[in-house]
């Protein structure tokens, strides 16, 4: 179950990864629109006012589309079998179901007015220039999901021969399309009473206070090394757990609204303190490596720091922080559980003080999505949260510097002199035709890095499901004992390993997709 979990999570992360670049787009068109930050020429009559509208409705379309872009990409981390054939076959079917919910409630009502206006409290949206329920991403992810299974039930299903013509895509999408029907009545039956229990689930949150964030930003940080972490931060940046359309589409929907506004903005958007997360990869991230290079031995300075640096610097300004979290999560467990009682209290104690916003991602997000907006008319919220964040990077290092010390835990830099274990080449590889494509070696450092994993996984017939998310590659092993030790995909590029029985997660870092590739390309 847990495998089928983490594979499930880790295809959620293709859609999701489109986030980072639109996000940024949104926030500095903003900032560029902005009169306040760069004065009269940003007036709405000016070209430059309108070229920068212009890129931002570019910038748009990812959170538009949202639930669509979901249900396009869940089937390329999903399907096992012909990917691009059952993107294409959910994309028709997931339109398919939202015309038949439109018809319904159209023709039967269902006591759902559709003359209302789209939005609101109306429960009502567009995809796809359908008009429908708005199921969010839950109904682009069930139907998704649906729609892979019966992918995978009958993509090969043999007809006879007169009947040909109906095979492959055209046969799932014929069977999907009988499916819609009871799917869609389901939904308009059942979908506005979870709506109402979905906005009395809102108000119950953000009323949590300080204790909800506390906790949701504990979970979030907890679970990373589970891969669940998904399921925790995704109903609440992109789902409607606290506000309708998540956290990020709402904060970059009314960006400019707050921006101008002199309200605090704890008072503006409470939700916000839902998404402070990514305060934890800045100030926790530089705490954390102070803390390792503080307490490496004096030979091995250098090395120490030739490894922190860039991972802490991916952490920093981006906010992908498996790099840096696996460097010590399996030599000392006990440093991650610190580190995520750590990083909720920081977001803890910004909330207190008035600090919300969308900062789920890096710096990069922090400046053009939070601070320059904000700064004209919230410059003293963006002095809190940096002075605090700058006392919590004290209070990481001094807390991991006491604890690597007095537990005398083997963080980098600290290690004994081990026994080095073999790293294959591609001398080796060519060694052994025939095996793990040895034949199809590669000339790239990617290339190099696939064939050492690959073998470390035990080789291509040993795996039976591989998949990725942002950094990890996510296998399913036929024989666990098989598998290399840690040492050897370590010396292969990756971070870390994590082993749940035949559920392996290979934590690569954020070229994990053109490995993926890669070792795909070698097991053919």
């Amino acid at each position: 179950m847990l495998k089928k979990i983490q594979r499930f999570g880790g295809a959620m992360m293709t859609p999701v990864l489109l986030f980072a670049f639109t996000g940024l787009v949104v926030g500095i068109t903003s900032v560029l629109k902005n009169p306040q930050i760069v004065g009269n020429i940003a007036n709405p009559e000016t070209n430059w006012f309108k070229f920068w509208q212009l890129v931002e409705e570019g910038g748009w379309t990812v959170f538009r589309q949202m639930p669509l872009l979901f249900a396009i990409g869940l089937p390329i981390g999903l399907a096992k079998k012909a990917n691009a054939r059952a993107c294409m076959e959910t994309f028709v079917l997931y339109c398919t179901f939202n015309y038949f919910v439109g018809a319904l409630m159209t023709l039967w009502n269902f006591g759902i007015d559709m003359s209302q206006e789209i939005g609101g409290t109306s429960g009502l949206t567009t995809i796809a220039g359908i008009k429908t329920l708005d199921t969010n991403l839950f109904g682009a992810i069930i139907i998704a999901g649906l729609v892979v299974y019966l992918h995978d039930k009958f993509f090969d299903k043999k007809l006879p021969d007169f009947l040909g013509v109906f095979q492959g895509s055209v046969f799932v999408y014929i069977v999907g399309f009988f499916v819609m029907i009871p799917c869609a009545l389901i939904t308009v039956l059942v979908w506005p009473k979870v709506q109402l229990g979905i906005f009395h689930l809102q108000g119950l949150l953000v009323a949590s206070g300080a204790f909800g964030v506390w906790v949701y930003t504990f979970l979030e940080r907890i679970l990373i090394p589970t891969g669940l972490h998904h399921f925790v931060y995704t109903p609440f940046i992109f789902g409607p757990a606290v506000v309708e359309g998540g956290i990020q589409t709402h904060w970059v929907q009314h960006i400019q609204e707050f921006a101008k506004s002199t309200e605090p903005l704890k008072t503006l958007f409470p939700q916000g303190g839902f998404a402070l997360h990514g305060n934890s990869k800045i100030f926790g991230a530089i705490g954390i490596a102070l803390a390792m290079y503080a307490t490496s031995k004096p030979e091995k300075k250098k090395i120490t720091a030739g490894l922190l640096i860039p991972v802490v610097f991916t952490a920093v300004v981006s906010g992908i922080t498996e790099p840096l979290e696996f460097t010590f999560l399996f030599i000392a467990p006990l440093l991650f559980a610190v580190h995520s009682v750590l990083a909720a209290t920081m977001a803890t104690v910004m909330y207190i003080f008035g600090v919300v916003g969308n900062m789920g991602g890096g710096l990069l997000d922090f400046i053009f999505l939070n601070w320059l907006p904000m700064f004209p008319n919230h410059r003293g919220t963006v002095f809190t949260q940096i002075i605090i964040g700058i006392i919590f990077t004290g209070i990481y290092f001094i807390v991991f510097k006491f604890l690597i010390q007095k537990m005398n835990l083997k963080t980098p830099g600290r290690e004994e002199d081990d026994e080095e274990a073999k790293l294959y080449t591609k001398s080796d590889y060519r060694a052994k035709k025939g095996e793990a494509g040895a034949e199809k070696v590669g000339t790239d450092q990617l290339d190099d890095q696939a064939l050492i994993i690959l073998e470390a996984l035990g080789g291509k017939e040993n795996i039976e499901e591989l998949n990725n998310c942002a950094t990890r590659l996510r296998v399913s092993v036929k024989d666990e004992t098989k598998l290399a030790s840690d040492s050897v995909f370590k010396q292969a590029g990756a971070h870390g390993v994590l082993r749940k029985g035949k559920a392996i997660q290979v934590i690569v870092g954020l070229t994990v997709s053109s490995v993926k590739e890669r070792i795909e390309g070698l097991m053919k």
